[in-house]
């Protein structure tokens, strides 16, 4: 126990200088092939639609299991009570604090979802999530009870993530709420907050290095193949990346059960949450956990009464392109314009490769992964769309035959109309 206690506190010791402690690395690669979108009920309305909310970004105690409690909420900010958003639970790792979850925005999230969710981070007792008879489980039950009541939150798009500790809790919450979590990313996790058994799917993304010292990443390989069980996907045993490479490999599980993905991403890296490619400037994890959550459909308003319904509104944003091609290559050039009312500081635009294709280079953004389901990201002198500006990006692709564009984009969640 004492061993085990001691190892805990190493992972704090990497988790709190995250943001210097980055892998370096090359290019992901995908193999496999993308499971169903899910195609899921609508939006319950919860409590706080409509309402005036009560609640901004702060801190917030609460008395959950006989105890306070504290979390941090951040709300976008555009908050409309009219529109169901989703929502992220960030977890922090052992002897980190909700504070440092929400410091580095919710594992970059909060920049990728652009105003388009909600962000909580629970304060672990101990900065630590033991869960000791499901009381941490309980205290998010409570959390998102509390949280809404007061905004408006798109019942099936909830989502969990986290580092280490935090991220042994997103396993426990999809463990014991899989009809609360649409989708779970465990990054360098282990079965350190209790599961007796998975019984139900939910989708499911794990992260984890290679060379993890802390938690080595036999433990990231048994949680994941938990998931791959229930969620009726095939067995196989994914590549990775070989030590010293630099490189991520990212696999999309085949077989699975409609809605209910297993991806598996390993790094050439020790325990870190945000591990960086070589010759990358930033890591890629933010970029394919967001679009591993928004894949499964946007967020929508609730309906109001017939006499309230307002007119139709059109997406928010419009894309135009171009393939250019020859026997084995193509390269593609895409416009993508925000006809949205707000200004954008960041975007992602999300979209799927045809089966074949893979990139090569691109300009304008940075892609990742290279096939399959992509997500091309802003660099730092485009970060910024004006209402009615538009921005262009492109790539360089190989083929096997399907020299198509991609049939839909989504930027930072929503899908675009194309023209």
């Amino acid at each position: 126990m004492a061993e085990r206690r001691t190892r805990r506190r190493r992972a704090l010791s990497a988790a709190t200088v995250a943001a210097a402690m980055l892998i370096a690395g090359g290019v992901a690669v995908v193999t496999g092939r993308t499971a169903s979108a899910w195609q899921g009920s609508a939006a319950a309305a919860t409590a706080g639609c409509g309402k005036t909310p009560a609640v901004r970004d702060g801190t917030y105690t609460i008395q959950s299991g006989g105890r306070s409690r504290s979390y941090i909420l951040r709300l976008p900010g555009n908050y409309a009570g009219n529109r169901a958003y989703r929502l992220v639970v960030g977890l922090h790792w052992l002897n980190g604090s909700a504070a440092d979850v929400a410091g580095n925005g919710f594992y970059g999230l909060q920049q990728r979802a652009a105003d388009s969710a909600i962000f909580v981070a629970p304060q672990g007792l101990d900065a630590g999530w033991a869960n000791t008879g499901g009381r941490d489980v309980t205290l998010v039950d409570d959390i998102l009870r509390t949280v809404e009541n007061e905004l408006c939150v798109d019942t099936t798009q909830r989502f969990a993530l986290g580092f280490s500790y935090g991220a042994a809790m997103s396993y426990a919450l999809a463990c014991a709420r899989p009809a609360v979590f649409r989708a779970v990313a465990p990054i360098a996790g282990a079965n350190l907050s209790g599961c007796s058994s998975v019984s139900q799917p939910v989708a499911y993304f794990g992260i984890h290095g290679i060379r993890d010292s802390v938690l080595n990443i036999s433990q990231g390989r048994a949680l994941r193949d938990n998931f791959v069980r229930v969620n009726g996907c095939a067995a196989q045993n994914p590549p990775e990346p070989a030590s010293g490479s630099g490189t991520h490999v990212t696999t999309e599980y085949a077989g699975c059960q409609a809605g209910y993905p297993v991806r598996w991403a390993a790094f050439d890296g020790d325990h870190v949450p945000l591990p960086v490619d070589r010759n990358a400037s930033s890591s890629w994890v933010s970029g394919e956990v967001w679009q591993f959550f928004t894949q499964f459909g946007g967020t929508t308003p609730p309906t109001p009464p017939a006499s309230e319904t307002p007119p139709p509104a059109g997406a928010a944003c419009t894309v135009t392109g171009s393939v250019s091609a020859w026997d084995t290559g193509l390269t593609a050039n895409v416009t993508v314009t925000n006809t949205g009312g707000s200004a954008i500081n960041g975007w992602n635009l999300a979209f799927s490769l045809p089966a074949g294709q893979t990139i090569t280079n691109g300009w304008n953004a940075t892609y990742s992964p290279t096939s399959g389901p992509v997500v091309a990201t802003n660099v730092g002198y485009n970060a910024a769309l004006a209402p009615g500006a538009s921005v262009s990006l492109g790539y360089q692709a190989t083929h096997t035959g399907n020299s198509g564009p991609p049939s839909a984009y989504a930027l930072n969640g929503a899908t675009c109309s194309r023209s």
